[in-house]
């Protein structure tokens, strides 16, 4: 865990975490959270539970894609 920006992120890019997806963004995108945190995973359905590697970790929510 890192912080930036005096806001505690618990994600890291390059790390894989075990999550369940939650909802669906506006862009289709499914919505897991780690500690709250949004994290968008593409290709993914509400109710997958996915292993994901995360991509980019911005501010306030990250990306990820889904480990093969």
């Amino acid at each position: 865990m890192f912080k930036q920006d005096n806001v505690s992120v618990p994600v890291e890019e390059g790390e894989v975490y075990d999550v369940t997806i939650q909802d669906i963004a506006r862009q289709g995108d499914g919505i897991a959270r780690i500690e709250g945190f949004v994290v968008f995973v593409p290709n993914t359905s509400v109710g997958d539970e996915v292993q994901i590697k995360v991509e980019r970790v911005l501010p306030k929510f990250a990306f990820a894609s889904i480990v093969e």
